[in-house]
């Protein structure tokens, strides 16, 4: 009996000790087992438009990144019409998707559609636009959005000769006029980038040397919904005609995208700016969209920031491959994007701001862009 007893004990430390080998401990069991679980999972992409080329290439970048790894995805673009893309985000549950790569067109308009997830296990990773009013959001991959305004900001300061190449003022008061817009307000990111943009110019709104003839200066008279250019551009227009029939010149715009800035342009344009005696103010935008950087290089748009969206692309894709293989996914910033429920972990990169001086280091040298591109 203490034989047999005996032969029974070593086999179970030889089990143990066979199995302890193979696994490599607690924590690579608990991954390995996630991994074959998740081997080929579905991960849905929610990207909320094909207006602006630069969605286009995240959502193809994402999908790129995750089929590299072995997943399906269900990679969909809704029109910028919210109903769509709730339907989207509601047929990628039903399809059994593991996680959700959601850029939104509202924030706070996924809420039914994140609780569902939750329930079905199913982790959310919000991408660039914050998903907003709702506990169920686990991860968000971004920009430093309140920089980009910053930034934004400084670019137009420094196209005005406020600023000089280094950020230091050159002592000049102007006055000079500008006209402020804003993103859309349903998109939380727009707050950040006209908050960044508006406590870096205040300074210079307080001591005269910019001044809005317009009068508006509140995020909600300056937003523009659903980033329309065409949008944009009415409203460009009926600035023009109203605030300065006097003579006066516009000369400077703050715009926070490159979809605006070009109707932007394009009102100004039709308003006899963009001559010699009359030249175009100086505009900002983001993005580093084909058409606003051949813009820059044509001298019309001043700047622009850009944001390697490759780079987000990458991380939302590792992000979701850490979850389904048992991971953590990490993160840089654990304070700033409170999503009104919750301080979502987020990982965020830093913006670039692309003039004619550095688009082709920028953007050429990295491979972001080809010189037939930019044609």
């Amino acid at each position: 009996m203490k034989t047999r007893r005996l032969l029974i004990g070593v086999a179970a430390v030889g089990l143990a000790l066979s199995l302890a080998a193979c696994s490599g401990g607690r924590a690579s069991t608990t991954t390995s087992s996630a991994s074959s679980n998740n081997k080929g999972a579905l991960v849905g992409v929610a990207m909320p438009t094909k207006v602006s080329e630069r969605w286009i290439k995240d959502g193809d970048a994402v999908k790129s990144d995750l089929e590299k790894l072995g997943y399906k995805v269900d990679l969909e673009y809704a029109d910028n019409k919210i109903p769509q893309q709730v339907l989207q985000v509601s047929n990628m549950i039903t399809k059994g998707a593991k996680i959700l790569i959601v850029a939104s067109i509202d924030g706070g308009s996924l809420s039914d559609q994140l609780d569902t997830a939750a329930k079905a296990g199913i982790k959310v990773i919000s991408y660039d636009r914050l998903l907003t009013g709702d506990k169920n959001v686990d991860y968000y991959v971004s920009f430093d959005n309140y920089k980009v305004g910053v930034d934004q900001a400084n670019s137009l300061l420094t196209g005005l000769g406020v600023l000089d190449a280094a950020g230091k003022p050159t002592g000049k008061k102007g006055p000079f006029n500008v006209e402020l817009f804003a993103g859309s307000a349903d998109d939380n990111n727009a707050t950040f980038f006209f908050n960044g943009a508006m406590d870096t110019l205040k300074k210079y709104i307080d001591d005269g040397t910019i001044v809005i003839k317009s009068g508006q200066t509140g995020f909600t008279q300056v937003a523009t919904q659903q980033w329309d250019p065409a949008t944009a551009k009415a409203r460009m227009q009926n600035l023009v005609a109203k605030s300065y029939s006097d003579g006066s010149n516009v000369n400077g715009v703050l715009s926070p995208y490159d979809g605006l800035s070009i109707g932007i342009i394009s009102a100004l344009q039709g308003a006899g700016y963009g001559s010699a005696t009359k030249p175009l103010p100086i505009i900002t935008g983001q993005d580093a969209e084909a058409a606003s950087v051949k813009s820059i290089i044509a001298g019309q748009q001043y700047s622009t920031v850009y944001k390697d969206t490759r780079k987000l692309a990458d991380k939302a894709a590792e992000m979701a491959n850490d979850i389904l293989t048992g991971k953590t996914p990490q993160v840089n910033d654990t304070k700033s994007y409170d999503n009104k429920v919750k301080v979502v972990p987020t990982f965020l990169f830093q913006p670039t701001v692309v003039t004619k001086d550095n688009y082709k280091k920028v953007l050429l040298d990295s491979g972001y862009y080809t010189e037939a591109d930019l044609k």
